[in-house]
């Protein structure tokens, strides 16, 4: 068998030291690498492995220990240089345990393996390598110390704006991960080097930029950030980064971005500013104050505008304007967000039921405006959007009886009075209020529909009747019956009707009341209207006027000029009324009437002449408007009326409750008043209406339980009695052969002169 020779292993040995030395030294090596190759194959297989690990190890460690020491020499550099110089021996390193693994391949890939998997492990040559490196860089803590302490002034550089070597960075960091150190050595340095900078710096801008200036630089500063990790950081270092940018830009000075940021923000509706800012607070947690500065910010905008009284009439226009804005906000900055919304309603439901009964008048009086012929909206889809606008103000009231009450009155006027702008618009805006409210609300409204079209076959059937030929000569009538329950009440004025309106409303009563006998007819002449045709110097005119204004110019066939006193005792009118009439024929922009002396205010001791010099262009001439103004007197009594009727709903919600229950304690007898009744209520208002059911014995205080303050009046005491409701609430009439009807005469043209 053939024998090593004596000297086979330091022979060996010797040429492959020589090889390290080499790679080591940076020199040429002397033999191949497939006869280097050999030599490690020959020693593993004659059972060398051992001690040539060893021996490599050995070898590695004087080399490793000797680069790194000569790091030593270069503490005294600046940042760059010495950097420079650290990656240099660790691309030195890396190359150099690349070519040793290379030449111990066999090694590697036999001895190593097999004893990777052992009770005592090795490291493959190139983990030993860097095992050695981390060991002679952990001997000498000033050389890490220094090349971690140049790589924050680097990174520190690079966000002030000055251009530094990336690749010189991602490598070092690379190298300080591959030694297993990266977490220990240069994570938490850099963390809290990040938050000290970024601390001061948003403390510093904070102050000096305008909110909307200061979240764009957030946002620039998160980016970069990002990139930064991406480009030469580890991906463990991400997360923790972008989090403490947030903590010390958004999360420390979130209080001050609200307060100075946020109202502005939303008055000067900039969307894509209140997105980032919403984008930034939902980074650092804080959508919760977000949205209560967004609460306190729609309440106080909203009660200002509530509260303007000098800007009533522009009111519902601003609350919808404000609406808009707030919806593009939610919907755009805030991507929809449910909480967001719920706020928005919430804030709305709240300030605009801080001012009772007013924000419900003028939504009604917003309709009514569209929907009156000559309003503003043109078009049917865009009276169409408009009358949606206005619903979604009327969902948040909770006072809806006002608005009815308020546009079921100008309703009434709007289909007597011949001004509505479109009856299907009028009947979709009654379908709407059906879908939101139900039936119950708008069977009122509807029945006023069916009182039009039924008088349209009443005046169908007059006209077809011989008692049409009663009218008097060139005078035509149109008179509108009206069931009482379904129409506002209106106060009956007197007045000296014309001798020709005056037998024309006659023949028309004998007509109706011939006709349907047992009904009651009242006449209501100040919602009448009449078309004169009048003739001035200058040319016919047809004047469309009310029957009070017919009144009033009628006399003038007698007479040119006329005092205050002689008009009062030809036309009968009330001081107020007479006064008001007399404004819009002589004080308006159509003069029919000279005013005596000139002036606003009509006196007692003014006199009116015809106005020979009226020169009015057109033919036909309204000047009947003043019949679809609202006086103060009427604005009084429906808000009067609205009241009445809640006392009345109050009283019937506190006796079915106490029916139901039989006996209930004060407390929640009103607690469960205020859950069914649909309108603002004070507890002291529903106390003193419980007083007054107990005074009526509708119920009864306990005396034998203190806790007890309610009790339903015995069968014996109370059935009996039933609450008094006003007609207008009356679900049928008692006795259906009377019936109470309102009828408003409309003339045709009468052939009233005024010359």
């Amino acid at each position: 068998k053939p024998e090593l020779p004596a000297n086979f292993e330091e022979a060996t040995w010797s040429k492959l030291r020589d090889c390290i030395m080499a790679v080591h030294c940076k020199r040429p090596v002397s033999c191949s690498l497939e006869e280097l190759y050999t030599a490690v194959q020959d020693m593993c297989m004659h059972k060398m492995a051992d001690k040539l690990y060893s021996r490599l190890q050995q070898e590695c460690d004087s080399h490793i220990s000797a680069h790194v020491s000569s790091l030593s020499d270069c503490l005294s550099l600046e940042a760059v240089p010495f950097l420079d110089r650290v990656a240099a021996v660790w691309q030195d390193h890396c190359s150099q345990m690349l070519m040793t693994r290379q030449i111990f391949l066999y090694l590697d890939r036999t001895h190593v393996l097999q004893l990777t998997s052992s009770a005592a492990p090795i490291k493959s040559i190139f983990d030993m390598g860097l095992a050695l490196f981390r060991v002679h860089l952990a001997t000498r803590p000033e050389i890490q110390h220094r090349t971690v302490e140049g790589l924050l002034e680097l990174i520190g550089r690079e966000r002030c704006g000055e251009a530094v070597n990336r690749p010189l960075i991602k490598g070092l960091v690379r190298m300080l991960t591959s030694l297993a150190i990266y977490t220990d050595a240069f994570h938490e340095p850099f963390m809290k080097a990040a938050s000290r900078f970024y601390r001061a710096e948003g403390e510093r801008l904070v102050a000096e930029l305008d909110v909307p200036a200061y979240l764009r630089h957030c946002e620039t500063r998160l980016f970069e950030e990002y990139e930064r990790s991406s480009e030469y950081l580890d991906s463990s270092s991400r997360r923790p980064l972008i989090s403490a940018v947030e903590a010390q830009l958004v999360g420390r000075h979130t209080g001050p971005l609200l307060d100075r940021g946020l109202g502005p923000l939303l008055d000067g509706h900039r969307v894509a500013d209140l997105a980032r800012l919403y984008g930034l607070m939902g980074r650092v947690g804080a959508v919760e104050p977000l949205r209560a500065a967004f609460r306190e910010y729609v309440r106080a905008t909203g009660l200002a505008l509530v509260k303007d009284e000098e800007k009533d009439k522009e009111m519902v226009e601003r609350l919808l304007d404000l609406k808009g804005r707030l919806d593009e906000v939610v919907g755009s900055a805030f991507v929809r967000s449910e909480n967001f919304l719920a706020t928005l309603k919430e804030s709305f439901e709240y300030f605009i039921n801080q001012r009772a009964n007013k924000p419900a008048e003028l939504i009604a009086k917003f309709i009514d405006a569209r929907l009156r012929a000559g309003g503003r909206a043109a078009g049917a889809e865009e009276l169409e959007a408009a009358l949606d606008r206005a619903l979604t103000l009327f969902r948040f009231i909770q006072g809806k009886d006002v608005f009815e009450a308020f546009y079921k009155k100008d309703l009434a006027k709007r289909l007597l009075l011949g001004r509505s702008a479109s009856v299907d618009a009028e009947k979709a805006m009654i379908a709407k209020l059906k879908v939101e409210c139900g039936s119950q609300f708008t069977a009122k409204l509807e029945g006023m529909f069916k009182d039009v079209e039924l008088s349209d076959d009443v005046m169908a059937a007059f006209r077809a009747s011989s008692a049409a030929a009663g009218l008097p000569a060139g005078v035509d009538v149109t008179v509108s019956v009206l069931t009482s329950g379904y129409w506002p009440t209106y106060p009956v004025l007197d007045v000296k009707l014309p001798e020709a309106l005056d037998r024309a409303s006659t023949v028309f009563r004998d007509f109706y009341l011939s006709k349907y006998s047992g009904r009651r007819l009242v006449w209501q002449h100040s919602l009448g209207s009449c078309v004169l045709r009048a003739a001035f110097p200058r040319g016919l005119k047809e004047l469309s006027v009310s029957t009070f204004q017919t009144a009033v110019l009628l006399l003038f066939n007698d007479a040119d000029t006329l005092s205050y006193k002689e008009i009062a005792a030809g036309c009968g009118l009330e001081e107020k009324e007479l006064k008001r009439t007399l404004q819009s024929l002589a004080c308006g922009k159509v003069r029919v009437l000279v005013k005596d002396p000139k002036g606003r205010d009509v006196a007692d001791t003014d006199s009116f002449s015809f106005n020979s010099t009226f020169s009015e262009k057109l033919f036909r001439i309204k000047i009947n408007s003043i019949q679809m103004k609202e006086t103060e007197e009427e604005n009084k009594k429906t808000n009067e009326q609205v009241l009445q009727d809640r006392q009345y709903q109050i009283d019937a919600a506190l006796v079915r409750i106490m029916k139901t229950r039989k006996t209930l304690s004060h407390k929640l007898l009103v607690v469960e008043a205020l859950q069914q009744l649909k309108f603002p209520l004070k507890a002291a208002d529903l106390k003193k209406r419980i007083e007054s059911l107990i005074d009526r014995e509708y119920m009864a205080r306990d005396p034998s339980d203190a806790n007890v303050s309610c009790r339903c009046r015995p069968a014996s005491m109370a059935w009996g009695r039933s609450l008094t409701f006003p007609a207008a609430h009356a679900a049928q009439c008692t006795n259906p052969k009377v019936k109470s009807t309102v009828c408003c005469l409309h003339m045709g043209k009468a052939n009233g002169y005024a010359s």
